[in-house]
């Protein structure tokens, strides 16, 4: 479940590409000294993917979180086994309770079973970013 974990450098990435995006569809060409606010202002939006793409991963997560199978096994650690050497990896639950303002996993986690209370998370959670 690595796939879904964003580092700060994909993240970054990710709010360029947007810009980009933005910047093309208004043919602002690549030379032009144009600030990213002003591009904003002009197309009258403000920046969403990444704020779109958390709040689709907590979905997915309370989605995995209320079923009983390998999945959830997986997405918790409680698979059994050998840890491979050197730092572990980050997790994808860490990531999304750091952007979601809760201070434990297991807070968050046992908000799934209650889906309004979990819907109420994911809207009033403080993205990154954004």
């Amino acid at each position: 479940m690595r796939v879904w974990t964003i580092a700060k450098e994909i993240q970054r990435k990710i709010e360029a590409a947007e810009m980009w995006f933005f910047r093309r569809m208004l043919r602002v060409p690549w030379t032009a000294r144009k600030m990213n606010e002003e591009v904003l202002k002009e197309t009258e939006t403000t920046r969403s993917l990444m704020n779109r793409i958390q709040r689709r991963q907590a979905k997915f997560v309370g989605h995995i979180m209320r079923r009983e199978g390998l999945e959830n096994l997986i997405t918790t650690g409680r698979m059994e086994g050998k840890k491979s050497r050197g730092r572990q990896r980050e997790k994808m639950l860490d990531g999304m309770t750091s952007w979601m303002g809760t201070k434990r996993v297991t807070d968050a986690l046992s908000e799934t079973w209650d889906r309004e209370s979990w819907k109420d998370m994911i809207a009033n959670a403080k993205g990154q970013g954004t």
